[in-house]
């Protein structure tokens, strides 16, 4: 881990929406070490500044990609990024998915919008590795069929099961429509022995991880990213506190039984 950035060239910009590319990173020098699946890095415009961005896919010579939406100042100087571009990256940060700890079992990704993202290479590596677990369910949900990221991959993901549901569909939508945790009726995991995996926006996360603990899915093998304002990511600022964790140090990726109860804690 480096707290001072990087720098990495764009090789790559895939548009993925009308306001969210994803770009793969080469590093120009020495590679960042040691990211895994779960964790994100601060990426740097230069004369923006930086946000933090969970990684969407981790090469093994050192490329990273990151899926950026643009929603500020310096997601838009990102956004705008292209190739032969040079940003800057530090990191790696935070916990990741622990994908190792569903050895076995079955493993049920669910996901809402951008939150695919930082759950793609999480199932990249379930799917390189099948035969070392259970039955693969990877859930998608997205507001609109123009809000979905990943579409090319989605489709071909060798998995028991995968279905992408929409809330608002257009005239050429053939698919589902409806809220994510619908589909749940159909994925096949048996729910003692499952390890869930749930990012997305917040109302999403909280619904999807009641049900599933309602279905009997143990609490501590729901694992949920959140996300707060991470200006540091060391620790040492306090802007991403959610009661006694720290995000960018404790976090992004909890367990349900730590999150349940600092979730459902309106704020004044």
């Amino acid at each position: 881990m480096t707290a001072t950035p990087v720098p990495y060239r764009v090789i790559d910009r895939r548009r993925e929406t009308s306001d969210t590319v994803t770009l793969r990173l080469d590093p120009v020098a020495e590679a960042l070490p040691g990211f895994v699946p779960g964790q994100f890095a601060m990426v740097y415009a230069f004369g923006r500044g930086e946000i933090p961005v969970s990684v969407s896919s981790i090469g093994t010579t050192g490329v990273l990609a990151h899926t950026i939406r643009r929603v500020g100042a310096v997601s838009d100087g990102l956004y705008e990024a292209r190739v032969g571009d040079v940003l800057g990256v530090r990191g790696p940060y935070g916990t990741g998915w622990e994908l190792e700890k569903a050895l076995g079992q079955d493993v049920l990704v669910v996901a809402g919008g951008i939150g695919l993202a930082p759950l793609r290479p999480l199932i990249t590596d379930a799917i390189a590795d099948a035969q070392a677990y259970g039955r693969i369910n990877v859930l998608v949900g997205a507001r609109t069929p123009d809000d979905l990221v990943c579409r090319a991959e989605t489709r071909l993901w060798p998995t028991t099961y995968t279905e992408v549901t929409v809330d608002r569909p257009d005239a050429h939508w053939t698919g589902e429509v409806g809220l994510v945790t619908r589909l749940l009726d159909r994925a096949r995991f048996a729910p003692d022995s499952t390890t869930a995996f749930v990012c997305g926006p917040e109302p999403m996360i909280r619904a999807t991880a009641r049900d599933l603990a309602h279905r009997g899915v143990p609490r501590e093998r729901i694992r949920v990213s959140l996300e707060r304002n991470m200006r540091c990511a060391t620790g040492h600022c306090g802007h991403c506190q959610l009661g006694p964790l720290l995000l960018c140090r404790d976090g992004p990726v909890v367990g349900w039984d730590q999150a349940e109860h600092l979730l459902s804690v309106k704020e004044l």
